[in-house]
């Protein structure tokens, strides 16, 4: 069983930049295949961000990151980072971290639906 804590959340300026951690805890014997960021804002559906395989063999970013937005993945914490820059009014939303021990294919990565452990959640705004 995989449990994830979020953190690094809070309220900033247009501009202005963020780092998120998801860490596990608990019972770390079987490692996750691939984790990722998602984000919820009022009155839309929940939206992948970025995602990442643990073994460091591929990152992968939404869209409307726009190169803005890094995932790290720390093997010895066993913490995906997600560090926001330039971030803007728009990225307002609940950011949750998910994980899921298949190593999923590269069109499903970003799926909330493919995930099977998600953290609490954080809440980022911009304003």
């Amino acid at each position: 069983h995989v449990q994830l804590v979020e953190s690094g959340g809070g309220s900033v300026q247009a501009g202005g930049s963020l780092r998120l951690s998801c860490t596990t805890s608990g019972n770390r014997r079987r490692s996750s295949n691939c984790m990722g960021w998602f984000r919820q804002a009022p009155g839309k559906g929940r939206e992948g961000v970025a995602a990442l395989y643990t073994d460091g063999s591929a990152t992968y970013y939404a869209d409307f990151v726009e190169g803005r937005f890094t995932i790290f993945y720390d093997n010895a914490k066993k913490a995906v980072d997600l560090q926001m820059n330039s971030l803007k009014p728009e990225d307002t939303a609940m950011y949750v971290c998910a994980a899921e021990h298949a190593r999923l294919p590269v069109d499903w990565a970003l799926l909330a639906v493919e995930y099977t452990y998600w953290g609490q959640g954080t809440q980022v705004t911009v304003s």
